[in-house]
């Protein structure tokens, strides 16, 4: 059988009241601003020492780890105002209870001092801790705008600029409202790596690419200040310039060139006009002149021809006023004018031989329109008339005309239709005759009828004789009268014989002869 235990003795009981005594009530309210409810526990009050415990206990569970924003302020004003009711209670409980230890009331006051500086000095190492973590938040924050960065480097440009403005972003508020962080601190270096990093495209010499995100540098000072920047506020102007002369030259001579509104000549110009390179842009303007008009001469005086149009308006176009380019860029302008105009009929020509004669016929109707007083445009007519005529009969354009004229055989055209006419020929000569309607003729019913009847009724036909030398000649008879209705012969001509034609028009079949 076991014993039984021994019996446990007694718990002491607390300590009689004793007299007032104010400096053991400071003394307790010391010890309970500690916020272990020490006052409590030297006056064996062990409920209201387990509350202070646990209320702190609660606090440091909140608070801990420190974090950037701390406490919120309602748990911090609830806790104080807890301590001030344990001290204030604890102060009016120990005016008249004796403390289990110390047992004079001076060394008690004297250790509630020495125990507060715990509770103010957690405060103090506590208030350390949140800085620190509020440095490594800004410097988390500044290591994700700089992956920002290295990541929209591999993107192109107009798909990564949101990232850098992003990037930028968070540069400018660590600048602005954390000056004094480590991170801010940090920030000119990143600077400098994005501005290297967003102009790559340019130490690359992919000009082209780099107008966009050299522009995007220029903005960067409306965003950060100049201050922050230094240097780096005028570093991409001369890469820009530079960029905007490369990827603008080759735009000389075509229709997306920098002559156009937006383009990138017309923005170096406009942008740096007193730059070294704004300097070159008009002496490569005369060199690509030069260079066209030599290709003039070549086997594509068309192609050539476009370039040397597009060239006279560029240089026209090009703002050269700022630049004090606008003189020698006129010049320029005006000889390629010249050029054009030679290039017109050298097309025309081309277009001709190449039997392309639709195209040869309104390239020389233009040049004989436009260029009244031009050595050449009486040709340029005759090849405009023979390549209509070879648009019906293609035997008709195997030679280029001549400026050849008349001959010792004689051809009489009469008009026998309702219509005015005009009649071209070529062959040995090329050349055209307009005759007026006939007043009192009429279109004939069918073609065996024309070939039979057609000049031969006695009317005062309209008419004209031409002299034509020996040879094929072709013939196209077109009405203006106002059925543009159309009609070809063939003749050959031989000496010693007189010849006549004769204009008519079958009712639904066109004209003949």
């Amino acid at each position: 059988m076991v014993p039984p235990p021994p019996a446990q003795p007694p718990a002491a009981p607390p300590p009689p009241p004793g007299p007032a005594d104010p400096a053991r009530a400071v003394a307790v309210a010391l010890l309970n601003l500690t916020g272990l409810g020490l006052g409590y526990a030297l006056m064996r009050r062990r409920l209201a020492t387990a509350v202070c415990v646990i209320v702190t206990g609660v606090l440091l569970v909140i608070a801990l780890p420190a974090e950037p924003d701390g406490v919120s302020g309602g748990v911090l004003t609830a806790y104080v105002v807890l301590l001030a009711l344990a001290a204030a209670h604890g102060a009016a409980r120990g005016l008249r209870t004796p403390l289990v230890w110390p047992p004079r009331s001076p060394v008690a006051v004297l250790l509630g001092l020495v125990l507060l500086a715990a509770p103010v000095g957690g405060v103090v190492l506590y208030e350390g801790a949140r800085e620190e973590a509020t440095q490594q938040m800004l410097l988390d924050r500044l290591g994700q705008a700089d992956q920002l960065v290295r990541t929209a480097r591999s993107k192109p440009f107009e798909t990564a600029e949101t990232d850098y403005t992003t990037a930028l972003a968070v540069y400018r508020d660590l600048r602005e409202d954390h000056a004094d962080s480590r991170a801010a601190k940090r920030v000119p270096d990143r600077l400098n790596t994005y501005y290297r990093t967003v102009g790559a495209p340019y130490d690359e010499r992919k000009y082209c690419e780099a107008i966009a995100p050299l522009n995007h540098l220029r903005s960067v000072p409306d965003t950060i200040g100049e201050k922050v920047l230094g240097s780096l506020v005028s570093w991409p102007d001369d890469r820009l310039a530079t960029s905007l002369y490369e990827c603008g030259l080759p735009g000389l001579g075509s229709a997306t060139g920098g002559a156009e509104t937006g383009g990138h000549l017309d923005e170096l110009l406009t942008t740096f006009p007193r730059s070294a390179q704004a300097a070159r842009v008009e002496p490569a303007v005369g060199s690509a002149i030069d260079k066209t008009a030599k290709d003039l001469k070549g086997g594509e005086p068309c192609a050539a021809n476009e370039t040397m149009r597009i060239l006279a308006d560029q240089a026209k176009a090009l703002p050269g006023d700022a630049a004090g380019l606008s003189a020698a860029l006129d010049k320029d302008a005006a000889r390629a004018r010249g050029h054009v105009q030679a290039g017109t009929y050298a097309c025309g020509v081309d277009q001709y031989r190449d039997g392309k004669f639709d195209e040869a016929q309104d390239t020389m109707d233009e040049f004989v329109g436009t260029y009244k007083n031009d050595k050449n445009r009486t040709r340029a007519q005759k090849i405009a008339i023979a390549a209509e005529i070879a648009q019906d009969e293609p035997a008709a354009g195997k030679r280029l005309p001549t400026l050849a004229s008349g001959g010792g055989i004689t051809v009489t055209i009469s008009n026998d239709s309702p219509e005015a006419v005009e009649i071209l020929y070529t062959g040995p000569v090329t050349g055209s005759v307009k005759l007026k309607a006939c007043g009192g003729c009429k279109r004939y019913q069918s073609s065996v009828a024309a070939s039979v009847s057609a000049c031969q009724g006695g009317e005062n036909y309209p008419s004209k004789t031409i002299s034509l030398p020996a040879g094929t000649t072709y013939f196209l008879h077109k009405s203006t009268g106002g059925s543009a209705s159309t009609g070809t012969d063939t003749t050959k001509i031989e000496p010693g014989y007189t010849y006549t034609e004769c204009a008519y028009v079958v009712e639904g079949l066109g004209t003949g002869f």
